[in-house]
């Protein structure tokens, strides 16, 4: 099928010519759902189209090689330029709950659905070329992104990924000499965007609040079908009310990440939560220097509702509202019930999480309160969320550590606290080189802080993406040491402190 124009590449029996992007195992079963649910759309092409950079990691998900970013084929395909046999290229519809505020329509307003692949390993992936173009759910938007927010969304979604936290992966950006209006005229790019599913909340709450509750019915099993394949078998009310669960497990372990990283979304509206436990949509999003639990990375939220400490609270309302979607499947009393399990989740989770950061192998009834008088120090001071962990790595009873005491504001508070770890560590036999070794691979030394990211930006807006290739690299491997790299772990220069990241950021 042609596509607004554009004609895929026809597979033939002798296929020998044909570039390995025409070659790739589409299996695009959302196009098989009913049209109410997206439009089919092509990409519009803005300007000439280049390389910017390729994640060799998540071009392997789509058992691409490293090299394939030098086929020319591979800025046609990736800039929705041409489209490759098997694709069809669709942008879906949803609703949701921006900052607490309904909005009936919604969609991906510069998002394409280019195709869905399944690699060799089984992996279900689907590929979205993020900044293509208008689409139907476009509103006043223009469908572009620009080099900076590609940038910062492509760094952030890897940088998660090897911090061990569930995302979306980038594979690419592509750049564009196209202009881009926003406060400013800028240069435009496409973030190759590659999930499991990109399916929101806000896909359910379309098609319960416009009264499609059969597709909804729908649109559910083939989630489950696809994602949830444990569940299927079960009776109807149980195969709802069980993908509640799941999905209510997996966000509470998608926040304890997020805050044990110390890491801000900025804009976790229903439409931005995504059914697998993702994160997803990259947008003014912060990791933490000093430790704010009010920390707000969205300068457009004047409320401070997605604030740092907001979120796991964020979360559950979130869920409710998914929840809510769910009412004419299972009884409301039982989405209740199982919706009131996710502050004990979350605090599990969260609480095992920070006891590996502090080295701690038991958990104990003093733990919460070591922990909470720790981050209390931490905020009274200004510490560094992420250095003063990995510090910790290096504690000795009675012995420091130096580094950390040396860079507070509150040495002699510190040292009080840092006795009362030692007795902690001391009462379960803790031997400190192992120790020191399993905090080493949960503390991360380099971490995304938005100062790195609008270093690597400020490059590439000047034709040089060295900057994107080093800080990808260093994500890469986050626990690592880095004594190449002192630059990207210390305190944050003075220009950083101005940095502000609205929606468009």
């Amino acid at each position: 099928m042609a596509i607004c124009g554009l004609e895929p590449v026809p597979a033939g029996d002798d296929d020998a010519g044909m570039s390995p992007l025409d070659r790739l195992p589409f299996d695009n079963r959302t196009a098989r759902l009913p049209e109410t649910l997206f439009a089919r759309v092509a990409a519009q092409p803005h300007g000439r189209h280049h390389l910017v950079h390729a994640s060799a990691d998540a071009l392997a998900l789509l058992d691409l090689p490293p090299d394939i970013t030098a086929d020319p084929d591979f800025v046609e395909v990736f800039s929705g330029r041409r489209v490759p046999a098997g694709a069809e290229p669709i942008a879906t519809v949803y609703a949701g709950h921006q900052f607490g505020i309904w909005v009936p329509q919604l969609g991906d307003g510069r998002a394409l659905l280019l195709g869905e692949l399944v690699n060799r390993r089984g992996e279900r992936w689907e590929v979205q070329l993020k900044g293509a173009g208008r689409t139907p759910y476009s509103r006043m938007g223009d469908g572009r992104a620009v080099l900076r927010s590609t940038i910062r969304e492509y760094l952030g979604s890897e940088a998660m990924h090897h911090l061990g936290i569930p995302t979306t992966r980038a594979a690419a950006i592509i750049g564009s000499d196209g202009p881009v209006l926003r406060e400013s005229v800028e240069s435009g790019a496409i973030l190759v965007r590659l999930a499991p599913s990109h399916l929101r909340f806000g896909h359910f709450q379309f098609l319960y609040y416009s009264g499609r509750h059969e597709l909804l019915r729908e649109l559910l099993d083939f989630a489950i079908a696809l994602h949830f394949p444990g569940l299927a078998a079960l009776p109807d009310t149980e195969r709802h009310a069980a993908l509640f669960a799941n999905v209510i497990e997996r966000t509470a372990q998608l926040v304890a990440g997020w805050q044990a990283v110390g890491f801000t979304h900025g804009v976790l509206n229903t439409d931005n939560m995504s059914l697998l436990g993702l994160t997803i949509d990259y947008g003014p999003f912060g990791f933490l220097d000093a430790y704010q639990p009010g920390f707000v990375c969205n300068h457009s939220d004047d409320d401070g509702r997605y604030a740092f400490d907001r979120q796991p609270s964020i979360a559950w309302w979130n869920l409710s509202a998914f929840g809510q979607t769910l009412t004419p499947l299972v009884p409301v009393e039982r989405l209740r019930a199982l919706l009131d399990g996710f502050s004990e989740q979350y605090a599990q989770a969260y609480a095992a999480r920070m006891r590996a950061k502090l080295g701690l192998r038991e958990a104990r009834d003093e733990d919460e309160a070591l922990l909470e008088d720790l981050l209390g120090l931490m905020a009274g001071c200004g510490a560094d969320y992420t250095n003063t962990l990995r510090s910790l790595c290096d504690f000795r009873p009675g012995t420091g550590p130096q580094a950390l005491l040396d860079t507070v504001a509150d040495p002699a508070g510190f040292e009080t606290w840092l006795q009362r770890y030692g007795e902690r560590l001391r009462a379960e036999a803790s031997d400190d080189e192992t120790r020191a070794a399993n905090m080493r691979r949960v503390n991360p030394k380099i971490v995304l802080r938005n100062w790195l990211a609008q270093r690597a930006i400020e490059q590439a807006e000047n034709g040089d993406y060295a900057g994107i290739d080093r800080l990808l690299r260093l994500l890469q491997t986050p626990f690592d040491e880095h004594p190449e790299a002192p630059d990207c772990y210390g305190e944050p220069p003075d220009w950083a402190r101005a940095l502000a990241l609205s929606c468009s950021s």
